[in-house]
């Protein structure tokens, strides 16, 4: 029993971490990692000097909307440009343009000649950025790993190393603050960005071939609206995501008052809450890791979006601080599916040629609806409390995780698999 046991885990272990068997994967497996520390170092004090300076709940969704909006509107011509061009030389000017961006935030902290607009500011130019960098950089994973049938545990292994960098940066991050100061979090940051873009360099990628393009810009943007529309297993997790995103996920920007008016606490104490939100965030997304490529990956994702809404409900109104902890590190192991495998059910059935404008529309309906939603939450906070908007917004996920439920059964009374096969939606891109 115990030797079976054993031979099991040791089994899951090996399968958890198969998208490492690829040289170029390992590299950028290293180098994001280092990189996305530095980036929720900086989230983390972005958040804490903006709420220090304007005490306003308003403030931190105006901040959220001016970093993440930029990239639900330009996030159609990023995925064109990741569609039409080398993926790899768009993503490596992406990553020279935020490193860019960091040091010039790290300059204005530095120096103390900031204020609240002249953050904000820097933080549209990296929601410009970064609607060119996730496309392509999504779009990149795939040509990263050599055996494709492990690509949804690249991309489970992709958001374990996003979360165990927001359970590492936020704690490293309030320490910083208080001892050393905001401009450490900002200054090493603008270093991380050295690793991500060594790693870049290293790979070996195939040779890119040129295609040519025989339509403008706007014609490919439609191609992509058409190509989803006619995929309703697409469509569905990519309006169900732009629900969580607009309604949900903007949680964490209340996050700060919890620390600072509830728990009565330091840049410490929002460092550690949001460090439990990336320890249940990274757990999830092992756990996902972990799942066979056969494993009907909807099911988990409608299960997953209960624990989100169960553990926001929970969390809403516990003045137990470390009762808190525990409840905001459940919640956050059922977001992590929201994003994974929301991506994970793209990427495995999306065609090729249009990889770059779908992947497009998951950004904009993660990084487009997140900022709407941080000034809708953030207003509404004003008027029925903190915890009252937390509390709805982890019902509101129990409803979309019953409308996820309400998609399987009917596709199964009809007949019809959740997921169309990749010849199918080959041949829908050609409409």
């Amino acid at each position: 029993m115990f030797q079976a046991t054993w031979q099991a885990t040791i089994l899951m272990s090996i399968t958890t971490f198969n998208a490492f068997k690829s040289r170029n994967y390992r590299l950028y497996f290293i180098g994001q990692s280092v990189s996305l520390i530095g980036t929720w170092m900086q989230k983390t004090a972005v958040s804490w000097v903006v709420y220090d300076l304007t005490h306003s709940k308003f403030m931190l969704g105006v901040t959220l909307f001016a970093t993440m909006f930029p990239s639900f509107l330009l996030s159609f011509i990023g995925g064109v440009t990741a569609d039409r061009y080398n993926r790899y030389k768009v993503l490596l000017t992406t990553q020279l343009a935020s490193m860019i961006q960091a040091v010039a935030l790290f300059a204005l902290i530095m120096f103390h000649h900031y204020n609240v607009w002249g953050i904000i500011s820097l933080g549209v130019v990296l929601g410009i950025i970064n609607a060119f960098d996730v496309p392509a950089r999504q779009s990149l994973v795939y040509e990263m790993v050599d055996d494709k049938k492990i690509l949804p545990n690249a991309l489970a292994l992709n958001s374990s190393m996003v979360n165990l960098s927001r359970l590492i940066g936020p704690a490293i991050a309030g320490l910083a603050i208080e001892k050393l100061g905001n401009a450490v979090c900002f200054g090493l940051n603008a270093l991380s960005f050295v690793a991500v873009i060594c790693s870049l360099l290293l790979m070996r990628l195939p040779a890119y071939l040129k295609k040519p393009n025989t339509k403008n810009i706007l014609d490919e943007m439609k191609d992509g609206l058409v190509y989803i529309k006619n995929t309703p297993s697409i469509a569905f997790v990519l309006i169900m995501l732009a629900l969580i995103s607009l309604l949900v996920l903007p949680f964490t920007t209340l996050i700060p008052v919890y620390a600072k008016d509830i728990y009565h606490g330091t840049a410490s104490t929002f460092g550690i809450i949001d460090s439990a939100i990336g320890l249940g965030a990274f757990s999830g997304a092992l756990f996902l890791a972990s799942l066979k490529p056969t494993t009907d990956f909807r099911k988990i994702l409608a299960m997953n979006t209960f624990i989100f809404g169960a553990g926001l409900v929970a969390f809403s109104h516990t003045t137990w601080y470390p009762l808190a902890l525990v409840f905001a590190t459940i919640a956050a192991f059922g977001m992590m599916s929201q994003i994974t495998l929301t991506n994970t059910l793209i990427q495995t059935t999306v065609a090729p040629a249009m990889r770059g404008r779908v992947i497009s529309f998951y950004a904009m309906a993660f990084f487009g609806m997140q900022p709407l939603g941080g000034l809708i939450i953030g207003s509404v906070s004003q008027y029925v409390t903190v915890e009252n908007t937390v509390l709805s917004e982890g019902i509101l996920a129990i409803l979309i995780g019953l409308l996820h439920v309400r998609f399987i059964r009917k596709h199964k009374k009809n007949g019809r698999p959740n997921v169309k096969p990749e010849k199918e939606v080959e041949a829908l891109a050609k409409v």
